[in-house]
This record gives structure tokens, C-alpha cells and sequence, in this order.
């Protein structure tokens, strides 16, 4: 196995506040966690926490003010629009103790959207030019309405190809460290039946977590196992050693899953 430096051994953490009271209402289905889950992934930073608020200031500026100062990044999405419920700005300045001032940049870029669509940048539209002061943006490639960064807070749309858009913006810009690798191993045994095995195999290699995920197809129990590591060496030791462990069982695994 290959010794972590001390830069790879640091962990990154995020949050993210997911706010809309159609998220909590069940009439739109939150496809931003995975998404940003999986790009945080990538950049060598964990998501650890996930909340989800409804279109209320306090809600908002209470989840702020507790996910940021334990997280190195807080990423929000949801209530950037032009219309009067969208509030997510107002209650993040609120949060941070400084004034909403139109960014003039965005106020730029907007402009030019609509200009270039034949219409005109409205007092509806340059509310989505409200930024906390000090803020910066995050470009948006299909709407216009850029994205907002403030210190550690990432502040995105909701829609989720135009969150994915401003994830790619952000790519590579945020410090991280090693990007966590995955391995997946499928298995017919029922889960109590390898409990023993996973927390052994888990114990004997420090850097690697076990994720164990039971269901039950064609009138059979399985289990699939996502062992993840950020060290490549340690993942297929890992990897290996269950795969073998499970076998001398009587189990035979299926890498990839079932």
C-alpha cells in the first residue's frame, strides 16, 4: 500500500442547502444532490451534509450560518430568480451582516442576454443582478443570470442543467484533496450473513470505507458493496482481499454490481 501524503490525507468537506417549498412539497424532484455530490467527488471534496429549507428567510440564515463556518465550501441551490419569493440572496446577506447591491458585471451580462434575445433587461429580470456585497459570479453558459460566490458559499440555480452548468465553471477552482475512487462488487448472500466479513475487511484497511446496499430481485437477497479510497493501491488491495474473503465463503462476487 502507498503512504498518503500529508496534502492527500486532508480532507475537504461541503454542505449544501437545497431551498425551495417545492422540494419539501413533493411537487419537483431534487435531482441537484447526486450531481453535485458526484462533481464534488471529483475535485477531491466530501459532501457531508444536506439540508433542505423551505423559502423562508430565517430557515435559510439558521442553515447558513450553521453549515458554513463547519464546512470548507457551502454550495446552495434554489431562489435565485426574478420573482418575489426568490430570497435566497436577501437571506444569505442577511446571514453574512452585509447590504444586497446589484453587481454591475451582472447587470452587464444580463443586459446583453436579453438584448441578444430581442427583449429587454426589466426590473424583474436585474433582480437576478442582487448579489451579497463583495460577491462574485459564477458564469452561466444558458440562461445568462450568473451564479454567486461569496467567501466559502457557492450560490446556484436550481434548475439542474444550469447548476451542472456552473459546476463545470467551477471545475478545478476549488482546493480539494485527492479525489475519493470507487470500486463496486455484487453478491446473492444476504447482508447479516457478511456483517463480520465487511467490519474485519473495513478494520484491516484504514483507508477505505464499505458501503453495503441490500435489495432483494427475482425472488433472491443480494447485496452490492461500494468500497471507496482515495488511494488506488489500497482500493484494489481492498478490493481483492473481499472478493476473496466472500469466496472462501461459498459467495462468488460480481465486480461491477448486480
Amino acid at each position: 500500500m502507498s503512504a498518503a501524503s500529508p496534502e492527500s490525507a486532508r480532507i475537504y468537506t461541503a454542505a449544501l442547502i437545497v431551498i425551495g417549498d417545492e422540494i419539501l412539497s413533493g411537487r419537483t424532484h431534487d435531482k441537484n444532490i447526486a450531481q453535485i455530490a458526484s462533481w464534488l467527488g471529483v475535485q477531491g471534496i466530501r459532501l457531508r451534509e444536506v439540508r433542505v429549507v423551505p423559502d423562508v428567510t430565517e430557515a435559510i440564515v439558521e442553515a447558513v450560518n450553521a453549515l458554513r463556518v463547519r464546512n470548507d465550501y457551502l454550495f446552495t441551490t434554489g431562489g435565485i430568480g426574478p420573482t418575489h419569493d426568490d430570497i435566497t440572496v436577501d437571506a444569505i446577506a442577511q446571514a453574512l451582516g452585509v447590504p444586497v447591491v446589484v453587481h454591475e458585471e451582472a447587470r452587464a451580462i444580463l443586459e446583453a442576454y436579453y438584448t441578444s434575445k430581442g427583449s429587454t433587461l426589466t426590473e424583474a429580470r436585474l433582480r437576478m443582478a442582487r448579489v451579497p456585497e463583495g460577491a462574485g459570479l459564477i458564469p452561466n453558459r444558458y440562461s445568462g443570470a450568473p451564479g454567486i460566490q461569496w467567501g466559502n458559499i457557492y450560490i446556484m440555480a436550481g434548475v439542474p442543467h444550469i447548476t451542472a452548468g456552473m459546476l463545470d465553471a467551477l471545475t478545478g477552482s476549488l482546493e480539494g484533496g485527492a479525489p475519493v475512487l470507487s470500486a463496486t462488487l455484487g453478491c446473492w448472500v444476504g447482508e447479516s450473513e457478511i456483517a463480520d466479513l465487511l467490519a474485519s475487511t473495513e478494520k484491516a484497511f484504514a483507508g477505505v470505507q464499505i458501503g453495503s446496499y441490500p435489495f432483494f430481485r427475482d425472488g433472491k437477497t443480494g447485496v452490492n458493496f461500494v468500497i471507496r479510497s482515495t488511494d488506488a493501491e489500497e482500493l484494489a488491495a481492498c478490493t481483492t482481499q473481499l472478493t476473496q474473503d466472500l469466496a472462501a465463503q461459498g459467495h462468488h462476487a460480481i465486480e461491477g454490481g448486480i
